[in-house]
């Protein structure tokens, strides 16, 4: 990770922080640093190190003892459990300044910040002092295109406060490519507007949906605002369907035809029909794409359904079994087969005989304050929703529950707040 005292901060990022005791603290974010006048180099003052919950805190650059390829090490003392906020003046390495957009002084060149390196002085602070930059296309940095050169700090210009700067996302999402959608989100709502719109349009539409169900709902406003009619359709289309009705919900009525009308018929007819409930009920909650499988399916072809990493957690407790047809709204709805029971089965049996026909579903108008009783009262994380032509309409899991019954700022709150 370091030459001497030299660390690359994208190296850095999502390293493991523990205190002297070796008990784990977190894991790195981001490195904050201050800008100084030119000539000189950008002073590190701290970390951004994500604790559980996914809050982030400051932790001081003097707290570090050691960086390493694996670890943080931190000093003795209390860490201050405030939830972390960028002060005017300050500049996140990764958030910030990778991406930017610079001029190589020797020569012209255009090129892209990839990477930052601090290093540990005789003063024992902490600097920037050099920087991984690549040529943008068409530029003579280098005769290989894409080359990656490192550069001292002065060697560039482009690097200092400028909120207004060019800046991309590619380095950024390359450090951040095995985040999870929940964690990106959480990175995304530490962003300054401009900064979180341009790492948006950088995701593709698949990522973006997912990203976009993990925030709250103000923030995929503004962020859907931003994209062209043509690519929030996209990205509409792509998101869960509860979670799309959720989003467009938000929106002006005008404004939500319009979008509604640029997706495909096919995707927006169950954002339509969800639109239809009041949110505050099984109907509202549901999502309208759970696992369906016809009375003559296997046990085999259920545990296939069930292990199929896109469906979440509380979704594949269970398999609706329907006449039909499987899409919503279905042919009669049967029964629930819960996968506890389709793992004591043999693979050839179907699944009609290991159908719960007693477990009574609820109906799309069962209000919130019901539904977390019947949820609570048979132990479920997910429970059928079905219409008064005995035809599945959709599912609610307890995940949507708890969304609606917490604050609406609890991905915000602290843990001791």
């Amino acid at each position: 990770m370091a030459t001497g005292t030299r660390i690359y901060v994208a190296r850095l990022a999502g390293v493991s922080v523990f205190d002297p005791n070796g008990d784990p603290v977190g894991r790195v974010s981001d490195v904050v640093v201050t800008f100084r006048p030119l000539p000189l180099p950008p002073r590190v003052i701290g970390l951004v190190v994500e604790i559980q919950n996914r809050r982030r805190i400051f932790v001081p650059i003097g707290r570090m003892t050691s960086a390493e390829a694996d670890a943080v090490v931190l000093t003795t003392g209390s860490v201050n459990l405030r939830r972390f906020e960028q002060r005017p003046g300050e500049a996140l390495v990764l958030g910030n300044l990778l991406d930017r957009t610079v001029t190589v002084l020797d020569g012209g060149a255009r090129a892209t910040v990839v990477d930052a390196a601090m290093e540990h002085t005789r003063t024992r602070d902490w600097v920037l002092t050099r920087v991984a930059v690549r040529e943008q296309h068409g530029s003579r940095l280098t005769r290989r295109r894409g080359h990656v050169r490192q550069l001292d700090w002065s060697e560039v210009d482009g690097l200092g406060p400028a909120p207004d700067a060019d800046q991309g996302a590619d380095a950024l999402l390359a450090v951040l490519s095995t985040s999870r959608a929940a964690d990106l989100a959480s990175r995304l709502q530490d962003l300054d507007a401009k900064r979180r719109h341009e790492v948006a349009a950088a995701l593709d539409d698949e990522r973006l949906a997912d990203v976009l169900g993990e925030l709250p709902e103000d923030v995929q406003v503004k962020i859907l605002a931003q994209l062209t009619d043509e690519r929030a359709a996209d990205v509409l289309e792509e998101m869960d369907t509860d979670d799309a009705a959720d989003l467009l919900a938000e929106l002006p009525a005008a404004e939500r035809e319009r979008l509604m009308q640029l997706m495909e018929p096919g995707e927006a007819a169950p954002v339509r029909r969800l639109l239809r409930y009041s949110e505050d009920t099984a109907g509202g909650l549901m999502t309208t794409e759970p696992i369906i499988l016809s009375p003559d399916a296997t046990i085999a072809e259920a545990l296939a359904r069930v292990r199929n990493p896109d469906v979440s957690s509380a979704l594949a407790t269970q398999v609706y079994v329907c006449r039909p047809p499987s899409q919503t709204p279905t042919g009669r709805y049967l029964g629930v087969a819960h996968v506890q029971r389709l793992l004591r089965e043999p693979p050839s049996a179907l699944v009609s005989g290991v159908v719960d026909d007693d477990l009574k579903p609820v109906r799309p108008e069962t209000e919130l304050s019901e539904l977390t009783r019947y949820l609570a009262t048979y132990d479920l994380v997910a429970a059928a929703v079905v219409d008064e032509s005995d035809r599945l309409v959709g599912a609610v899991t307890v995940d949507d529950v708890l969304d609606h019954l917490l604050p609406e700022d609890w991905r915000e709150r602290d843990l001791d707040g």
